[in-house]
């Protein structure tokens, strides 16, 4: 049993959290980075929009390009932080126009035209310096190169992306983020980003107070999880977080448990993880590889079928899988040992959600390599992938693997209700049963 005072306390922890999530969520969004609806030369050139920002975000992520390098200063894996790659190469353009690097005139003008915010909220424009401007029609050229024919000795396919029109989108969408991550924000002495990522040539590096709260912020967390582990040395049995049912604990030998028809379908559902593991394993051997060769896997050109982007991003989606598949077993295996039986033709719904959930694994695995490789449009991407890191799959897959966990609820539900009808909500059946109410 669960004292009350104690579930109240944990309500109001849970409550308190989700607050401040929602509260900075919301900042997040209230105080995110504009994106213009033009974007203008000093001489009123349109140079992209803003419809071009967020179709360059779209090919940004359905072709993988999160899991080969980041954005906004994230940190890389394979390929750059295409924020920070833009800004540096954006920044030496502009000094080369300004007289280069040995003028410190030059030096200072790159700041400024990097520092300034030149966007008009009134008539949603951005304006850039004439060096901006140049160095934005030049990279494009640079990523036509660099996603073009050579891509594939960057881990990604090859031609990976030849289309000028998405390369442009591309390029806008990287120069929008740079401009986002060294613009000065309106009254403030630092960016959207909190002048990140860090960059010489244009004044960027993070304020003080970013540096103090991110150590204040770890010293918080070791300093709470200390004094909880102190507490529960110290005043655990006061408290009631010993176990005071221990001494009445027994153990049954294996061989004494008479297995559920459910509980037997359980040993399908693990037999999926040992090989869902085993492929995890394989990718990441793979994608570990192409750190050591990228220009090929043993002789074989690995990238042409399997890019970099791919590999991780399987074996980012697969050690979600088995441990999503892990859990939905061990809480299929559980409910009858705590409900004391178990409905008919339960395992016939365990069966199904395997099933189901078989369907998702691989059907989001295949449409993950249709989309990279560039074979998924318009609609489709739904069936491709997101593209954001351990959200990969397509929102289709996902909305399935949802339904499916709330399927996963309803199955011990059925099995846990005839002895949830007898238990206080503060007991651990009824703990157990939030607890999956909680994973959907």
């Amino acid at each position: 049993m669960v004292s009350r005072t104690w579930v109240q306390a944990a309500a109001l922890v849970v409550l308190f959290g989700f607050t401040v999530l929602g509260f900075l969520a919301f900042r997040t969004y209230e105080t995110g980075p504009p994106i213009a609806d033009r974007v203008v030369s000093q001489g009123g050139q349109v140079l992209f929009t803003g419809a071009d920002v967020t179709k360059g975000q779209q090919i940004f992520l359905s072709d993988g390009l999160m899991e080969n390098g980041s954005i906004f200063g994230h940190g890389a894996y394979l390929g750059p932080d295409f924020t920070a790659d833009y800004l540096h190469r954006a920044a030496q353009i502009a000094t080369r126009e300004y007289g280069g690097s040995t003028s410190d005139t030059a030096r200072q003008r790159v700041i400024q035209d990097f520092k300034t915010n030149r966007y008009d909220p009134a008539s949603k424009t951005l304006t850039y310096t004439a060096a901006q401007a140049v160095a934005y029609k030049e990279l494009i050229g640079y990523y036509g190169n660099y996603f073009g024919a050579d891509s594939a000795v960057k881990g990604l396919r090859p031609h990976a992306i030849t289309d000028p029109t998405q390369i442009r989108a591309l390029t806008s969408f990287f120069s929008w983020s740079a401009w986002a991550g060294s613009a000065l924000r309106p009254d403030k002495n630092y960016s959207y980003t909190n002048s990140w990522p860090s960059e010489p040539l244009v004044g960027n590096q993070p304020p003080a107070n970013v540096l103090v709260w991110s150590v204040l912020s770890l010293i918080a967390l070791l300093a709470g999880i200390g004094a909880l582990f102190a507490a529960f040395g110290r005043w655990g049995d006061r408290f009631g977080w010993k176990g005071r049912q221990a001494d009445s604990i027994s153990f049954r030998l294996p061989g004494d448990v008479v297995l559920t028809p459910a509980q037997r379908a359980c040993a399908y559902f693990f037999l999926v993880v040992g090989l869902l593991f085993f492929i995890q394993v394989m990718v990441g051997a793979a994608s570990e590889h192409y750190h050591v060769d990228i220009a090929s896997f043993f002789g074989f050109d690995l990238a042409r079928w399997l890019p970099y982007n791919l590999v991780r991003t399987w074996h980012v989606q697969l050690s979600i899988f088995w441990t999503a598949t892990s859990f939905l077993a061990a809480g299929i295996f559980l409910t009858p040992m705590i409900a004391g039986r178990e409905p008919r033709r339960q395992h016939w719904l365990a069966y199904g959600l395997l099933g189901a959930l078989a369907l998702v694994v691989f059907g989001s695995m295949a449409g993950e390599y249709l989309d990279i490789h560039g074979l998924l449009s318009g609609t489709l991407h739904a069936f491709g992938m997101q593209g954001f890191e351990y959200i990969d799959l397509g929102r289709f897959w996902q909305i399935l693997l949802t339904v499916g966990m709330v399927i996963w609820v309803v199955i011990l539900y059925r099995g846990l209700r005839s002895r949830l009808r007898n238990e206080s909500r503060g007991n651990m059946p009824w703990m157990f049963f939030f607890t999956a109410l909680a994973i959907p």
